[in-house]
């Protein structure tokens, strides 16, 4: 036979039970004080109403004047029992001083000793006490009578029995626990109603079901590689996993605190602060590249952004370099098709039977590239940079533009530290390049000017044009992702120059634009060689445009 263990109580179930005892508890302590203080109150008025009766009828001039009578009991037994009737108390007992009574509920008691204590009251003394007499316990007065000269010629004992003092007690206290249970099933009411919608809040699930949840929540939440960040409706910071505090950079306690005060980029901070939803828009921090989806919370007002962050750094820097390898590749077929075209014009003049001439011109066109060769190697041996500048010289050349590289570069091989990658350096100048490029294509005379050099603490590249120039109140503006000053085209704009500015700023280097010397602009990058210069924690490639 299977034993089936009872399942744990619901929390909205263990929150009802424990206020239903606690009230209970409360009201039957408050029950109890009452009934204690009540009854201590109810003795207290009782000795009161007892004193008073006493001395009323010890002062009574017709009670003295029987007292002197030769059969006392004959006059007061009757208004003993007056006085009884009208003053409501259980007994009044008038004797001599010797505590012989005159007068007793009972009649049979007359006559008898007076049981309880009289020596205050032959002193002179109203005093209270309770004790157990002919009727029961009691709470009593004992009062003197005086004569004209004071002299003691009798008592006076008022009491009220201690059940009568208990009943009324009860009366008052059953009153109390009717008020209290109405006020318990009140509460009892109430409470269910509230747990009945805490229930529907917590889905029917116990407080270990819930701390569980709990736990799977916060460890999913950190767990996942991509960044979460969830915005209130001030754009504060509600919540950030550690995914989300990686791929933008921050650290310590944010939550809580305006996302506007996280030094974020402009356009990213803009994307976090807009109103409308973002799709898969490609953002930069300070060493990553990031894919950004917002989504709006609402529910009849706006109660905050969902934020989720990807990194696409690694993403990004293969599209690099599948970019440089397309450029390489046309760079290939551009000088295979012009090869061909030159093989074509060896072979048909060798044809015609111009020997010497296809011998001279075959001689002169591979000196022409070995003297670009030549120059190229000489003034970079870094043989990656090498290999860019040739590249891109091809590339420049299909397009009308002439790459020429300055008399004053001197790039040895094994000069760049470790920590400045070759990637970092093809991001950078292929970068400038293209945007230089594009701003020299068209014009007259169209030419980029390349330098690179390094000094006694700097590597500096610059890359010159012919075009058109920045606008100086665009400077500042260029190295935003997203700015451009051309057409957007089917990879979009404005990421080439950001990827350059980011990797420069991850160097601890600096980027500046100016005007070039023969017009047009001119952009330097100095990136330190020091060996602890920059910790790149991730390369990211070129590719896009400015």
């Amino acid at each position: 036979m299977r034993l089936t263990l009872p399942r744990p109580r619901s929390l909205a179930g263990q929150l009802f039970a424990m206020q239903a005892v606690l009230l209970a508890v409360v009201v039957a302590g408050y029950a109890l004080f009452s009934y204690v203080s009540d009854r201590g109150q109810a003795e207290e008025a009782a000795g009161r109403q007892a004193t008073a009766v006493a001395r009323s009828v010890a002062d009574s001039p017709s009670v003295r004047s029987a007292i002197r009578s030769p059969d006392p009991t004959a006059e007061l037994q009757p208004y003993a029992l007056r006085i009884m009737r009208d003053t409501d108390v259980d007994f009044v007992t008038i004797m001599n001083p010797q505590g012989i009574r005159w007068t007793h509920p009972d009649p049979n008691q007359i006559g008898k000793r007076f049981l309880g204590n009289t020596a205050p009251a032959l002193r002179g003394v109203t005093f209270t006490e309770t004790y157990t007499g002919t009727l029961g316990p009691s709470v009593r007065a004992v009062t003197p009578v005086e004569d004209d000269d004071k002299r003691i010629v009798g008592l006076v004992s008022a009491g009220i029995r201690v059940e009568a003092i208990s009943a009324r007690v009860q009366d008052q206290v059953t009153a109390l626990l009717g008020v209290a249970a109405g006020v318990l099933a009140l509460g009892a009411i109430g409470t269910y109603v509230i747990n009945a919608r805490l229930r529907r809040h917590t889905h029917g699930m116990n407080a270990t079901e819930l701390s569980r949840m709990h736990a799977y929540h916060e460890a999913a939440l950190h767990a996942v590689r991509e960044g979460l960040l969830l915005l209130d409706g001030q754009y504060r910071v509600a919540l950030i996993n550690d995914g989300g505090r990686e791929l933008l950079g921050v650290s310590g306690n944010v939550v809580g605190r305006p996302v506007a005060e996280l030094e974020l980029p402009p356009p990213l901070l803009g994307a976090l602060l807009a109103s409308e939803p973002r799709v898969d828009e490609v953002h930069l921090t300070a060493e990553r590249v990031v894919v950004v989806n917002t989504s709006p919370v609402s529910g009849g007002e706006r109660r905050g952004t969902i934020v989720t962050l990807r990194d696409v750094t690694e993403l990004q820097s293969l599209m690099g370099e599948l970019d440089s390898e397309r450029g390489f590749t046309q760079a290939l077929r551009s000088q295979a098709h012009e090869a061909a075209n030159r093989l074509h014009t060896v072979v048909s003049l060798i044809e015609l039977g111009r020997a010497e001439e296809a011998v001279d011109f075959a001689t002169a066109e591979l000196e022409l590239a070995q003297a670009l060769t030549d120059q190229v190697v000489a003034a970079v041996s870094e043989p990656v940079l090498a290999a860019l500048l040739l590249g891109k010289t091809a590339q420049a050349n299909e397009r009308g533009v002439e790459l020429v590289v300055s008399d004053d570069s001197r790039l040895d091989d094994g000069l760049l530290p470790p920590a400045l990658s070759a990637r970092d350096l093809v991001t950078v100048l292929g970068n400038l390049i293209d945007n230089a490029v594009d701003a020299a294509q068209g014009r007259a005379p169209a030419r980029v000017t390349v330098t690179a050099y390094a000094d006694a603490t700097d590597l500096v590249l610059r890359v010159a044009d012919t075009g058109p120039g920045v606008d100086p109140e665009h400077a500042g503006l260029v190295f935003q992702r997203g700015f451009s000053t051309k057409p957007a085209g089917p990879g979009g704009r404005g990421l080439g120059l950001a990827l350059v500015h980011q990797t420069v700023h991850r160097h601890d280097g600096t980027l500046t634009v100016r005007e070039a010397a023969g017009g047009g602009a001119e952009f330097e990058v100095r990136l330190p060689l020091r060996a602890d210069a920059g910790t790149p924690t991730s390369a990211v490639a070129q590719g896009g445009e400015a």
